[in-house]
């Protein structure tokens, strides 16, 4: 099989690139995430076609080989300069000291939300699609921001990932959290929720369990994310807003839990210096 060489951008390249990366436009980052993802996708495309070829009879191809090494050279690249415009900000920088959460992320949510249009948490709630009593109706515009919707599913997913990491901090709330929904299923306590479920889906594959006036596993495991996931975006909206404008929001996040509610504030983060500090 002929070696095709791979090309690579000079040190001096990537100097300038991410220079240029830190004074992106909001827009620009969202254009730059999407190709992130997009590219890598299509390196996994790759990569699975290459096995597939080296499982049969016909040896790989020599460009697909080429094409997968070109295509993971451009996605850490791109990551880099992601990771240049995350760190220009304080809450994209505390944002990376996150288990789990990396520069592609923390670059997509300064890309996406605009802390002078989100005073409390709630507002990024909303916008990410994470507000139960904001429905979609047929024919009517899209309440939310899909593509934000997307990338906090993707943190969710994160944050269960990483949920053993001795340094993991929001994988824990997941795991928390799970145990409680799932103590609340069993009690009967999320009854109205599965009907109400049923209601919508008569026919859901999973009806049977939401007869019996419970949540399937799934939708558990969904609720636990969602919660983590929900604490995560708190903790940034705090982090942004006292960052940007010198002082706390005017609604501070409370959590809810076992009928009490206690605030919870960022983890690596000390308000009063306005800065990072180490975990």
């Amino acid at each position: 099989m002929t070696t095709m060489p791979t090309v690579r951008p000079t040190r001096d390249i990537r100097k300038a690139l991410r220079e240029a990366a830190a004074a992106l436009t909001r827009e620009e980052a969202r254009y730059l995430v999407d190709a992130y993802y997009q590219m890598q996708k299509s390196r996994i495309e790759t990569t699975n076609r290459m096995s597939a070829a080296e499982r049969g009879d016909d040896p790989p191809m020599d460009v697909l080989s080429w094409l997968g090494g070109q295509l993971a050279i451009l996605e850490n690249e791109v990551k880099g300069q992601l990771q240049a415009f995350a760190a220009a900000v304080p809450v994209g920088e505390w944002s990376m000291s996150i288990c789990g959460i990396g520069p592609v992320i923390s670059a997509g949510l300064l890309a996406h939300i605009d802390i002078e249009e989100a005073p409390t948490v709630g507002h990024i709630w909303a916008f990410a699609g994470l507000d139960p009593t904001r429905k979609w109706e047929r024919g009517q515009k899209r309440p939310h921001n899909a593509r934000l919707k997307t990338l906090c599913w993707k943190i969710g997913e994160s944050f269960v990932k990483v949920s053993a990491n001795e340094k993991d901090i929001y994988g824990q709330v997941y795991l928390q959290r799970k145990v409680y929904e799932q103590a609340r299923n069993e009690a009967g306590e999320l009854a109205d929720q599965a009907a109400a479920v049923l209601e919508r889906h008569p026919t859901h594959k999973q009806a049977a369990t939401y007869k019996q006036g419970r949540l399937p596993d799934g939708h558990i495991h969904a609720r636990a994310k969602r919660y983590a996931v929900k604490l995560f975006l708190a903790h940034w909206q705090h982090v942004a807003y006292e960052s940007h404008h010198g002082t706390t929001p005017p609604k501070p996040y409370v959590i809810e839990h076992g009928g009490h509610a206690d605030f919870v504030g960022p983890p690596n983060w000390d308000g009063s210096a306005l800065k990072v500090v180490e975990a």
